[in-house]
């Protein structure tokens, strides 16, 4: 009679530990469900930033370059795709910047790329996502990520100074921009805030 009372309280033992089991996996499927969107979302936050970032440093090394050489540096931006850029690094030749003749003449020589964002980021390229409105604050300005000029040549001056404009970022979700300043040649990085709808400083 022990032993039959202990196989019965054996059985329900078990089957009480595979409930338990049965209620820990589902609770797991679920908190994995929700945690692994904000995980995607959070890995390509951080690779938009980061390409933002890296690509501010490289405008700044432009800079620094323009000024080594005494002479204007230049980075020109032609379409890869129907929504992207590649671009490409020239320096000028005739001391008169560097300009879209001159390049295609052989003057401005050519010292680095063409490249993409997407080389070394996968899934970020130049563009401005619909509905978010610019730096400026303006909605309805297109998304076209480059923004410096019709020749879409940004030039750092050997005086410190440079073409003026903005560079928007881009992943699935997350936006970032660039803006370069004439006067000074320096960058700032923004980020559009969803929660907020607006520009904030990074």
């Amino acid at each position: 009679m022990c032993t039959t009372h202990k196989l019965a309280l054996d059985s329900g033992q078990k089957g009480l530990g595979v409930l338990e089991l049965l209620f820990v996996l589902a609770l797991g499927v679920t908190l994995a469900g929700i945690a692994v969107p904000l995980t995607t979302e959070a890995v390509e936050e951080t690779r938009v930033a980061a390409a933002s970032r890296n690509f501010a440093t490289r405008v700044g090394g432009m800079r620094i370059e323009a000024l080594k050489r005494s002479t204007c540096v230049g980075m020109r931006f032609q379409r890869a795709t129907a929504d992207d850029y590649s671009f490409e690094l020239f320096v000028d030749g005739n001391a008169n910047g560097v300009r879209s003749a001159d390049i295609s003449s052989g003057i401005d020589t050519r010292s680095g790329g063409p490249q993409r964002l997407s080389d070394q980021f996968p899934g970020v390229a130049f563009g401005l996502l619909p509905g978010i409105p610019d730096a400026d604050s303006q909605s309805g300005t297109g998304t076209d990520g480059v923004r410096i000029g019709s020749a879409r040549i940004l030039t750092m001056s050997p005086d410190g100074s440079s073409s003026s404009g903005t560079l928007y970022i881009h992943g699935k979700r997350s936006q970032y921009a660039i803006r370069v300043l004439g006067a000074t040649g320096r960058t700032r990085v923004l980020y559009y805030h969803p929660g907020k709808r607006q520009w904030i400083s990074k």
